[in-house]
């Protein structure tokens, strides 16, 4: 059978963000898959270096709306071991508290968009209805759904009071009620086997040979998460456990983020009646001494870096961030191949894709042996002229 390649991308109905998948396929199964990224590139790292401190705590939080906290966690981390500053302790416990709140409203977000693309709209619409619940919470810690503005170098910017931490409490209670449906439908649900058993399988030396993280790498039945192999914040003092799954396939996916979420309830609950005492935050000077720093966190889609080199100013010199996506998207190439073309969407929602935090864009210039660093107005320049050239086409 003659083989033929499918472009899927980078506009295409599957796809909530642009990205291009070339997939080569022998009837209705394929046997390769080309992805190529840099569609929604912005520019983030080197906007960095043009932004102060203090408002690449608002950029970096716009890297993603839906881990938002995850990348100012991090940004506020490398920043402040370069500082050498010590975040007041009931400032951490609130930073961790804010981050599996936002673990919770990711993986329910996540289990309804998997509802969505195998055909299952009422899994999405109650699982997002209870979404709600966390992100009520959110907007009432912080004042908003998304990009909450919560994080500060130094700890964070508002402290909770008896009644919010009431109010977090009494929707964990909800949650952990919705959650034991939710848990049994990832379980037992014929729909949700039928589109996920032995789909997109990433055995364990896979996942390993191909630096797979998070709830991916997880589902690989591989106990690998930041939060206890590399205590930050205040995960070193909450007790949890590492969730995993032996199926090493989609199913596998969708049964570690239901339970995953079951253990950030009781984590959030935990963080909440141990709370300490004191301030949320101490004051961090503009400028930042020279030298280089990086953090790890783990967010909702697994492991996110940022790498910091700072000059003595008030501005970054570089900022480099590694987002999960980018991490796993090599397994997305490989647990492609061999499924059906109906499938396809499954696997790529299977790794929770934000393609806008992942995108990249390289410059090669093939007169030059060395690389050297672009400058803004440089590639300003560039921007404009290569619009010009495409309005007069």
């Amino acid at each position: 059978m003659a083989e033929v390649t499918i472009p899927i991308g980078p506009q295409h109905p599957a796809l909530k963000e642009p990205e291009r998948f070339l997939v080569t396929v022998e009837g209705e199964t394929v046997v390769g898959a080309d992805i190529r990224i840099g569609h929604m590139h912005r520019g983030i790292e080197k906007l960095a270096e043009h932004r102060t401190y203090i408002q690449n705590l608002y950029l970096t939080e716009r890297i993603c709306g839906i881990c938002s906290f995850t990348h100012t966690t991090n940004f506020s981390q490398v920043t402040e071991e370069a500082l050498g500053l010590e975040v007041p302790k009931r400032g951490l416990y609130l930073r961790t508290l804010v981050n599996e709140l936002e673990r919770i409203h990711s993986h329910l977000l996540w289990l309804g968009v998997a509802g969505h693309e195998m055909g299952f709209d009422t899994l999405f619409m109650y699982s997002w209805d209870d979404r709600e619940i966390v992100q009520d919470i959110l907007e009432n810690m912080t004042g908003n759904r998304v990009n909450y503005a919560y994080n500060a170098i130094g700890g964070v910017r508002r402290d909770i009071s008896d009644s919010q931490a009431q109010e977090v409490l009494r929707g964990m209670d909800a949650i952990e009620e919705r959650m034991k449906y939710y848990v049994n439908v990832a379980l037992n649900e014929k729909t949700i086997l039928k589109r996920t058993q032995g789909i997109g399988v990433l055995k364990t030396e896979d996942a390993k040979r191909l630096c797979a993280v998070g709830p991916l790498l997880r589902a690989s039945n591989v106990k690998d998460d930041v939060r206890r192999d590399d205590p930050y914040a205040a995960y070193g003092e909450i007790p949890f456990d590492v969730i995993t799954a032996d199926t090493c396939d989609v199913h596998g996916q969708v049964v570690v983020r239901a339970l995953e979420v079951v253990e950030s309830l009781k984590m959030c609950r935990h963080i909440i009646k141990n709370l300490p005492t004191g301030d949320i935050r101490v004051k961090a000077p503009r400028k930042v001494p020279p030298g280089e720093t990086i953090s790890h966190t783990e967010a909702p889609r697994g492991e996110d870096i940022h790498y910091l080199k700072s000059n003595g100013t008030d501005k970054p010199e570089r900022l480099k961030v590694r987002a999960p996506t980018l991490a796993n998207i090599l397994s997305v190439a490989h647990m492609l191949k061999g499924i059906y073309i109906a499938d396809i969407p499954m696997v790529v929602a299977g790794i929770d894709p934000c393609m806008a935090c992942m995108d990249r864009v390289l410059i090669v210039d093939k007169d030059k042996e060395t690389s050297q660093m672009v400058e803004m107005d440089v590639l300003r320049k560039f921007g404009n002229e290569w619009y010009e050239k495409e309005a007069h086409r």
